[in-house]
């Protein structure tokens, strides 16, 4: 039976969306783009919600928007994939690396070590889906002693007087971090990824939530990043093309970042089916947790903790006591089943290029633990009784063979 890793949701609804936009003449950024910028508006409650191309390119314009620059300092987690670091890099600021919990989430305790006058912004990140500990993190910030520490070399900075919290939020779309309400407003700012493997997808792309504090006016904000978003130019496209629309100026040093309404069609379709989507994730993660609870040797990942619950975007199962050789021979094994696995994450330092930096895995023990038994498996809407049952009957052989093999 062959089962893939993660294939993309394409119903007749999203089929539909899609040729109603190509159809109407008009594909780049326009009515569709703002229509989904509002679904995910109402969804999570965000203040503001921006759509632009990438998660990446979102990070990458509000960290200089926040006005970044060598000196400064951000902290982010060594366990997540590369652009979370790559964005600051970017950026032209400095990522500092701390090391995870058991949960996989960022550490808390290692956010307040790493804290120095030159800490701008921290970069905290919903692994698998699963929030972090949001009222911790933004207590943190906001403690006199820590307030007091911040060093402002910014308008902007200067008008916030704190550290700036930025939830990367890739994973979490649809998740909730307190009762009754879900991720996207539980930071200063929040961006989901809507890549093609993420629970809604625009094919590419990324929508950043904003939530600054008073005295930021989030609306006249969102007026100003869709204009950075669009090489700072006074008129987007859409209004360029009307007649005697023509005349337009460039008021800054902005970025082409915009998402187009071919893209946005895919994520409007999927977002108004997202609640029964999303049940049909968790159907299939309860079955995972159901099928492996009687292995002594399978550590489950979270999903539910008190208010908090996953959006179900990536069932991380680890293998307790497992070394990182083990870990790949039953990737191996699983494979000859024809059944797509995969591993989330390898922690940056373990990366070349982070290497190279000077970043070393010896320092995030953590994180090493959370990677060297872990193994990610097939979680979409599709999958049916059948394919689950023979996944779980896969992984179990897998580990056996390798056990066997010792």
């Amino acid at each position: 039976m062959k089962i893939p890793f993660s294939p993309p949701y394409i119903d007749e609804a999203v089929i539909n969306e899609v040729v109603d936009s190509l159809r109407s003449g008009w594909i780049t950024s326009g009515p569709k783009v703002k229509a989904l910028e509002e679904e995910i508006k109402v969804f999570s409650n965000a203040k503001e919600v921006l759509c632009v191309n990438s998660w990446t390119s979102g990070a990458i314009m509000m960290l200089r928007w926040l006005g970044v620059t060598a000196e400064d300092e951000v902290i982010v987690p060594a366990y997540t994939y590369s652009a979370t670091a790559l964005a600051v890099l970017h950026a032209g600021a400095k990522p500092v690396m701390v090391d995870s919990g058991e949960d996989f989430n960022i550490s808390v305790e290692a956010i307040r070590k790493a804290i120095t006058p030159k800490t701008k912004a921290i970069i905290p990140v919903d692994i698998a889906g699963f929030p972090c500990d949001y009222d911790r993190i933004m207590k943190l910030v906001n403690e006199p002693e820590i307030r007091n520490l911040f060093h402002a070399t910014s308008p902007t900075q200067e008008k916030l007087g704190r550290i700036l919290v930025m939830n990367d939020a890739a994973h979490s779309l649809g998740a909730y971090y307190s009762k009754n309400q879900r991720t996207g407003c539980e930071t200063d700012i929040a961006i989901f990824s809507l890549h093609a493997v993420k629970n809604v997808t625009t094919a590419e792309g990324g929508a950043i939530c904003l939530n600054l504090p008073e005295p930021f006016d989030n609306a006249e904000l969102y007026k100003e990043l869709r204009m950075m978003s669009l090489n700072c130019q006074t008129k987007d496209a859409f209004s360029k093309s009307k007649a005697g629309g023509w005349r337009y100026d460039i008021v800054g040093l902005g970025m082409k970042i915009n998402m187009a309404d071919v893209n946005a069609a895919i994520g409007l379709a999927q977002i108004r089916e997202y609640p029964e989507l999303l049940k049909e994730r968790k159907r299939v993660f309860n079955t995972y947790s159901k099928g492996f609870a009687d292995c002594d040797w399978a550590v489950l990942p979270p999903s539910v903790d008190g208010e908090k619950e996953s959006s179900y975007h990536i069932y991380a199962l680890r293998i307790k006591g497992f070394t990182e050789e083990q870990r790949d021979r039953m990737i191996d094994e699983i494979a000859k089943s024809e059944v797509a696995v995969n591993v989330h994450f390898i922690p940056m330092p373990m990366l070349s290029f982070f290497n190279s930096l000077g970043y070393d895995i010896k320092n995030y023990p953590q994180a090493y633990e959370n990677f060297k038994g872990e193994i990610s498996l097939p979680i979409y809407p599709q999958l049916d009784v059948e394919q689950l049952a023979f996944i779980i009957k896969t992984v179990k052989a897998a580990y056996d063979k390798v056990i066997g093999d010792k």
